[in-house]
């Protein structure tokens, strides 16, 4: 793997899937690993219980899909049967692999745990003079994720809270900033006694 982007693809792939360690993808199946392919990405599956189950790699081209839809193309393709040609399918390392066309694939949407991961792990590298440092979270309410920030240059604890449908992380990092600067989003936080306030 020389192409640069090809790295920082396999590199955000491996990242959203690490939740999956602790996690069943789907039910009676488990992430076994994250190889590199040429021009793409292979997940190793565990499918069935420890003694009877197999294990299957599949392959996902990096030209078809961002790292934010693999974890639903694979909760598609293993929650159900699927019909694959011969030409997608082959053997690695004694393993079967099945190669994924994903234009022909609905990925399953994410639960809400599984965005509001997303959203704190986007959000939880070392803060700086520009951008908020994530301390904390708390999920409440329908959908809705309050993320506790502060700036490394400012005193106080701001609660933002954010409603996990509406962005994705990559906006949500981008916007974050603003939204904690901005006093027009700004009210007071009686009922929360670890922000100083809070954004909505």
């Amino acid at each position: 793997m020389t192409d640069p982007e090809d790295r920082e693809q396999q590199a955000e792939v491996t990242r959203r899937l690490l939740y999956f360690l602790n996690a069943p993808v789907v039910e009676y199946c488990r992430l076994r690993g994250v190889l590199p392919a040429p021009g793409g990405v292979r997940v190793a599956i565990r499918a069935g219980d420890d003694e009877n189950g197999r294990d299957f790699l599949y392959e996902i081209p990096n030209d078809t899909v961002t790292p934010y839809y693999v974890p639903g193309l694979l909760r598609t393709v293993l929650r159900g049967p699927q019909l694959y040609s011969s030409s997608d399918v082959g053997e690695v390392m004694g393993v079967t692999l099945i190669r994924l066309r994903p234009e022909e694939i609905s990925p399953d949407p994410e639960s809400e745990q599984g965005r509001a991961l997303t959203a704190v792990q986007a959000l939880s590298g070392p803060g700086d003079d520009e951008d908020p440092f994530l301390i904390g979270f708390l999920m409440h309410g329908e959908g809705l994720l309050r993320l506790y920030v502060q700036r490394t240059d400012r005193p106080g604890i701001i609660g933002a809270d954010i409603r996990l449908t509406e962005m994705p992380a990559t906006a949500l990092i981008a916007s974050l900033p603003s939204l904690v600067e901005e006093e027009q989003y700004r009210q007071p936080a009686p009922d929360d006694p670890t922000a100083i306030s809070s954004s909505t």
